[in-house]
């Protein structure tokens, strides 16, 4: 969910109900775009992040203490002098604008009261912190707007402050829900569209989310609604509206593949299927999300030449596969080539030379063929030319039979890799598949013998059946041998999506015959789950007795063969399932 007014108006509240009447003791900017105040109230200290990053703007209360430059910056000294040691009256949010009003009242130099306001405008790249006059006169901000970069709005010392209007929307605070059949009638877009192009402070994720509430979906489009659905969405609508004057805010992270999806303030019916976890805070919820959010993308990012490698290597492949398997097509003929020159040569006595072709009855069908002759050399020699072209055309599909299927066996092991790669979370589990990529040669071993590696310390996902019974989940093709071949015992039960990339799955039966049903179905999720057709609403599941698994010699990593299985059809769903 994007930084939208609806989350500010969240957060403004959590933070006027917890620093209201505090003193800022301490100001720093430890970043050129971010202040970090603390604030000591009568039930403890806080420090409230300010970021107005062009990429991530985000406000939240935070317990980490950034250590500033040993020279603060000028708007941090001027906030100092201004505001530093200062009482916080409160703060607010104008309508649903993404927008934070910080009212401060301090003593001047002369001893005298007066009042200012740190305005914190959270607008992607346009975002700021201002610092105001009681009169609304810019003093300074922090980042300085000329007319030379925006003819909106100004901002520089002197100049008066005020919130650009560059769309005409709705206040939904003031909005009469009973108008929206009119406001909807003249727009003639998609139903989510229209509303957060209709209002303020709601992102289109929200507007999707008031959409699915209504039962309506979000792509229909807005001026063809009837009566009835337009009721529905406008009953949404204020009901959100009054959570919203009545701060009942229930914040709550959605996450997909174990990585944060989205985040909403109020309950979530979006994501119906998907595991989602509540807080009671939304600065916590904020630090989770962007903190596991930045985590994941860093991991991607380090990641990036491994995927660059994986997927250089598996284009190459599926290029050269499809060459050969259209190779493969040509040779579908050879076996016509064998027949004619068969026939040319049972028949071919009675052909006056100079013919172009000939009829000949195909005693393997019992159905005549026209076959036909280069008039230019003698009729039997026809015969010799197109035994030629037979045992030419055997020779090269008996080649790409082998290629073929070593080029598929590639083209699936390169996608377990690519798999592999979506499901790391951390240094380790890069470190293993980068070492994985070095013995399969493709990537070049360091030239530098004498470096020691660091030591891996990843290890396969641990889950408890809700009968007890341990779980295992390899993370990669290494895991996955070692987790089969080295930790799994003959009679404990091993699940993999059935013809898909996917993760190796162990149930550890402890010398027992026989698994309670919930067991095989749960480990059969988590096989549907960590496999490359987690997407799919179900998913088919070979499973078996790991005795009868077996790796062939020279097999690729993660590579296995089995003849005897059972098959179950599980959705992707791991929700429930308890991690060990």
């Amino acid at each position: 969910m994007a930084f939208d007014g609806i989350t500010i108006s969240c957060l403004t509240r959590e933070l006027n109900d917890t620093l209201s009447g505090g003193k800022i003791s301490k100001i720093a900017q430890p970043e050129t775009d971010e202040l970090l105040l603390t604030i000591k109230t009568f039930q403890g200290q806080y420090r409230l992040m300010l970021s107005v990053n062009a990429s991530l703007p985000l406000a939240c209360l935070t317990q980490e203490n950034k250590p500033g430059p040993a020279t603060a910056p000028n708007f941090c000294m001027l906030l100092r002098k201004h505001i530093q040691n200062g009482r916080i009256l409160s703060i607010t949010q104008p309508g649903l604008e993404r927008v934070i009003h910080i009212q401060i009242e301090h003593l001047d130099e002369l001893g005298d009261l007066c009042l200012k306001t740190l305005v914190i405008e959270l607008m992607g790249k346009y975002s700021n912190i201002i610092f105001l006059k009681d009169d609304n006169t810019i003093i300074d901000s922090i980042k300085h707007i000329s007319n030379m970069v925006s003819s909106v709005r100004e901002v520089l010392p002197g100049r008066d402050y005020f919130i650009p209007v560059t769309q005409e929307k709705a206040d939904p605070l003031t909005f009469d829900a009973a108008g929206m059949g009119a406001l909807l009638e003249t727009k003639p877009v998609p139903l989510y569209k229209a509303v957060y192009t209709g209002f303020t402070g709601i992102s289109p994720i929200m507007a999707q989310e008031l959409c699915c509430q209504a039962g309506i979906d979000a792509d229909f489009p807005a001026n063809a609604l009837s009566e009835g659905q337009t009721e529905e969405l406008s009953r949404c609508f204020q009901r959100m509206i009054d959570w919203i004057k009545k701060g009942q805010f229930s914040p709550v992270i959605v996450y997909q593949a174990g990585v944060p999806k989205e985040y909403f303030v109020f309950p979530c019916t979006l994501y119906p299927e998907q595991t989602q976890k509540g807080y009671d805070s939304i600065s916590e919820l904020l630090l989770a999300y962007y903190g596991e959010k930045n985590a994941a993308d860093r991991i991607r990012q380090r990641s990036a030449d491994l995927r660059r490698v994986v997927q250089t290597a598996l284009e190459r492949n599926v290029k050269k596969y499809d060459l050969q398997t259209a190779q493969m097509r040509d040779t579908e003929k050879r076996e016509k080539y064998r027949v004619y020159g068969e026939l040319i040569t049972a028949y071919g006595y009675s052909v006056p030379e100079g013919s172009k072709s000939f009829r000949a009855l195909n005693y393997y069908t019992n159905e005549e063929v026209t076959i036909p002759l280069d008039p230019d050399i003698p009729v039997m020699d026809n015969a010799k030319k197109y035994f030629e072209k037979y045992a030419r055309m055997k020779r090269t599909y008996e080649a790409l039979t082998e290629q073929t299927a070593q080029g598929k066996a590639e083209i699936d092991y390169l996608q377990s890799v690519s798999n592999a790669l979506d499901m790391a979370q951390c240094e380790a589990d890069l470190m293993q598949i980068r070492e994985e990529l070095l013995m399969t040669g493709h990537i070049r071993k360091n030239p530098e013998r004498g470096k020691k590696r660091p030591k891996t310390v990843s290890r396969p996902w641990h889950y408890v059946s809700s009968d007890g019974y341990d779980i295992y989940v390899g993370k990669n093709n290494l895991q996955n041998d070692q987790l089969t071949f080295k930790e799994g015992q003959g009679n404990d039960w091993w699940f993999h999506a059935k013809n898909c990339p996917g993760s190796h799955v162990l149930v550890k039966t402890g010398g027992k015959t026989e698994l309670p049903d919930a067991t095989f179905e749960e480990a059969a999720r988590l096989a549907a789950y960590y496999s490359k057709n987690r997407d799919q609403d179900k998913v088919e599941i070979d499973y078996i007795q790991k005795k009868h698994v077996k790796k062939p010699n020279g097999a690729k990593p993660g590579f296995v063969v089995y003849y005897t299985n059972y098959s179950m059809v599980a959705g992707p769903d791991i929700s429930g399932i308890r991690e060990g």
